[in-house]
């Protein structure tokens, strides 16, 4: 993996190899079950919806951080568009994984809006991305979020 700029692999549900789901699985079973000790589905429609992008970041022990793009049916503020599930593995943390994740986004989305549920903890990381915070934070999963909202861009 190249430090300064790892590969961000990008491909739609029907595009992805067995192996490659099964380590979003481990990934994200890792990080939400096991970490976070979440005890709500993780995997939903939005996984296999062909709108959705997944994007990741592999090293040679498997998938090392991962994000998807997901379509909204219902707009909110103003955005058809979010991502989430942005996860990195316990061993490549402090890398910039994540940061590398969100610019990818954030380039693939261009001016469109986008609205995310992020974890409180890491709002911080999605300001210096253009978000900011609109309401009030709220209980998902059992851990606390926050709605963030990056308007359009011109």
């Amino acid at each position: 993996m190249n430090a300064s700029k790892p590969v961000v692999v990008a491909r739609r549900w029907s595009e992805m190899t067995r192996d490659e789901v099964f380590e979003m699985v481990v990934l994200r079973t890792e990080v939400y079950y096991v970490e976070q000790r979440i005890d709500e589905q993780d995997f939903d429609a939005a996984d296999r919806d062909e709108r959705t992008l997944h994007l990741w970041i592999s090293d040679d022990d498997g998938m090392a951080a991962y994000a998807r793009i997901a379509a909204l049916d219902v707009p909110e503020y103003g955005a058809d568009r979010t991502f989430g599930r942005v996860v990195v593995r316990a061993d490549q943390r402090g890398r910039g994984l994540a940061r590398r994740l969100i610019r990818e986004v954030v380039e693939r989305c261009g001016h469109a809006p986008l609205t995310i549920h992020a974890q409180s903890y890491v709002v911080g990381l999605y300001k210096e991305f253009g978000f900011t915070v609109v309401g009030e934070p709220f209980t998902e999963a059992g851990l606390l979020h926050d709605t963030m909202v990056r308007p359009a861009r011109s």
